[in-house]
């Protein structure tokens, strides 16, 4: 049961160290886009390798497709719902980041956040090995997640310590996430499958309607190279 806690804490912790940069050092919009990019990069490749591809070689094609989708959805209607209470999506012409935006990036590091902590537990549950690579991309993903959205909630008006609270709610999510995956699932591949399908669709919802956008906002063409940087960052870490 540590064991499953411990990796739910280690690979959502960098939202809080994301928080910490943003607030304390208040980087430059360029540093923002850039980690924003490879962050992007390393959730594609987390996605494509270690949460949907393992799935569909295992036979469970079907369960991976119907997660996706539900995933997509499920990231759809928060990031709706988070408009509907005032977010503004749209940076409008002076690339300020409004609360819609941030808010959903938020959104998608729970969405993302939890079902990789349910696998996480699961796997320690099952006598399997956690994958280092799955762990470190996640890592390197949620840290440009945690000081994007907190720069962004900044300039809507957060103070420090509430922005810190959020954070704080959502690893502790993921960590509870872990310790449930542990507890309840069974060793069922089928079920893992669904699981992992499930947060690959809400990240990729998440990357193509708020995270690449407002990267490319913010940054400008420079962000596809360190797109793809992170996405090979994160595919070296795996092949190794």
């Amino acid at each position: 049961m540590l064991e499953a806690l411990s990796w739910g804490l280690a690979a959502s912790i960098s939202l809080m160290l994301g928080a910490w940069i943003a607030v304390a050092l208040h980087p430059s919009r360029t540093v923002i886009s850039v980690s924003m990019a490879f962050g992007a990069g390393a959730l594609i490749s987390a996605v494509a390798y270690e949460l949907v591809l393992e799935s569909v070689e295992a036979g469970q094609g079907l369960k991976v497709v119907i997660g996706l989708f539900l995933g997509s959805v499920a990231f759809t209607i928060g990031d709706r719902a988070i408009e509907r209470m005032g977010g503004v999506e749209d940076p409008g012409s002076t690339g300020q980041q409004h609360q819609g935006s941030p808010l959903a990036i938020v959104l998608g590091a729970v969405l993302d956040g939890i079902p990789e902590s349910l696998v996480l537990g699961l796997s320690v549950a099952i006598g399997g090995q956690v994958s280092a690579s799955f762990v470190v991309a996640t890592f390197l993903s949620n840290f440009p997640e945690g000081v994007a959205a907190s720069s962004g909630l900044e300039e809507a008006g957060w103070a420090p310590g509430r922005i810190y609270g959020l954070w704080a709610l959502v690893v502790a999510a993921s960590v509870v996430s872990a310790g449930i995956g542990y507890l309840v699932f069974s060793a069922s591949a089928a079920t893992g499958a669904s699981v992992q399908a499930f947060a690959g669709g809400a990240i990729l919802t998440m990357l193509a309607d708020s995270l690449m956008p407002e990267a490319f906002e913010m940054g400008g063409p420079k962000v596809g190279l360190a797109t793809v940087a992170g996405f090979v960052v994160a595919l070296a870490v795996a092949a190794l």
